[in-house]
Formats: structure tokens, sequence, C-alpha cells
């Protein structure tokens, strides 16, 4: 029995897509538990044809291809279904406000419906976790060395306090990498054809593309001889030194990073 005392019903939600752009990409599969406020639930789950190729890269997360749903409905066929499942609700989900929820609201923009995210109210499961849950080096050195962090934001203590942390997680938890390299790509999984460690810019069929934005795809040699003043704007803006420096290099020496290796 939820405990949250409600005054309308809460559609606790979770989304598997395309990929990771509420704009651009497609919902896949769509699980809701409606909870009303009397305590009972009512569970729906739809699997959707995204009408666009489902990258193997998202296919290795969940597991769902192409072919497991080319002949299932779209969402444009369960729209009117699925707003009805959700009409006048609250909203609950795992980091619903950045992911979930702009995507359901933009599959119905798609088709002509107002979601009204904005009018309902939001519960994230992942926001109450980290309010009570906090993750800064203070709450690091407690649950890890069992002590409060003495001198907190001066730079020795916390390098030091850093250092006897990374220690004790290597003690903890003997399955983690040996090495730096291999941690490093644990961490932060390296994709070969992003130029840059965030992926704002990326290889594609040997051209290096813009990867964000409204120029996504877009070849950086071409926006210099075409757009250079965008170009500037990524050199001065406020993006990563390695996005700025390839860009520089570029505009005032004409050369790119060398292309990945097939």
């Amino acid at each position: 029995m939820l405990s949250l005392k409600l005054d309308r019903p809460l559609v606790v939600f979770d989304i598997e897509s395309t990929g990771t752009s509420p704009r651009k990409d497609r919902i896949i599969e769509l699980a809701a538990i409606k909870v009303s406020p009397a305590g009972s639930e009512e569970r729906k789950c739809w699997l959707l044809n995204p009408g666009i190729p489902i990258p193997p890269e998202t296919t290795a997360i969940h597991g769902i291809t192409d072919e497991i749903v080319k002949n299932c409905p779209t969402f444009a066929d369960k729209a009117n279904e699925i707003f009805e499942f959700f009409r006048d609700c609250d909203l609950s989900g795992f980091n619903a406000d950045r992911f979930d929820i702009p995507c359901l609201e933009e599959e119905f923009a798609r088709v002509g419906l107002n979601f009204a995210a904005t009018a309902r109210r939001h519960v994230d499961v992942q926001r109450i976790y980290h309010k009570m849950e906090p993750r800064d080096l203070t709450a690091a050195v407690k649950f890890y060395l069992g002590r409060p962090h003495e001198g907190a934001h001066g730079a020795e203590a916390d390098a030091a306090a850093t250092l006897e942390v990374l220690k004790a997680q290597m003690e903890k938890y003997p399955a983690l990498p040996k090495t730096s390299a291999e941690m490093d790509e644990y961490l932060v999984p390296h994709d070969p054809l992003n130029a840059d460690r965030n992926g704002m810019l990326r290889w594609k069929d040997g051209e290096l593309t813009v990867n964000f934005g409204k120029k996504k795809g877009e070849s950086l040699t071409k926006l210099m001889l075409n757009e250079p003043n965008y170009l500037r704007w990524l050199m001065k803006g406020d993006f990563d030194s390695e996005v700025r420096m390839i860009v520089k290099d570029l505009l005032e020496n004409g050369r790119l990073p060398p292309a990945p290796k097939a």
C-alpha cells in the first residue's frame, strides 16, 4: 500500500525508446501502473513499433529489436488509449522529469494531443533518492570510511579524503576494474566515433560532424565553408575544451584530428 496520500490517481510509468533524445527518438515500450487514491492498482503495457530503426546499441540495453516490434501498433495507433489511461492523473517515474515525461509529451504532440505535463504533479523517484541520500564527498566519506569528513571543502582535506574513498571502494567492490585504463572505460565507455569525450563532435561516413542541436549531422568542413560563424560560436561558447580546440584548429589551420581506423 502506497503511504503517499493521493487526491487523484498517480501513474507510475517507464519508457524504453530508440535512444536518449525525447524530441527525436520514439517510444518502443511503455509500462504504466495507475494507483488510485483508494490504493487500487491498474497495470498496462504497450509494445510499439517506433516507425524508425532501433539502433543496435539501444537494443543491447533493452533487448527489443526491429523484428520484435515489426507487427506492433504505432504510438499513433494507441495514442487515444494511452491518453485516456493517463487522463487527470499525476505522474511518477525514475528520472521521469528529464526523460520519460518529455518523451511521452513529444509523442502526444506528434499526433495533436496536448498532454499538459506542467498541469500535473510530478513525483520523480530519482529526485527523492538524491534528496534523501546525498552523494557528495562528505556522504561518501561517511558511507565508505564510517567517519565525518573533517575539513570539508578545503582542497587538501578533500583530496586526501577522495583518495581514502577510492582505496575503500577498491576493497569493497572486488569486481571493479583493476587498471586505470579499464576503470576509465568502465566509468565512461568510449565510442571511437566520438571526437571528444562527450560526443559533441562525431565521425560519420568519414566526415567529422556536429552531434547535437539544429546542426546535428552536418559536416564541420562544410560548415567552415558555408557557415563559419557557427564554428566561431562553437569555439567561443560554453563547450568542453576538446570541442573548442578541434574547431579552433579547423578554423585557423584547416586541420581536423585523424579519423578513427575502420
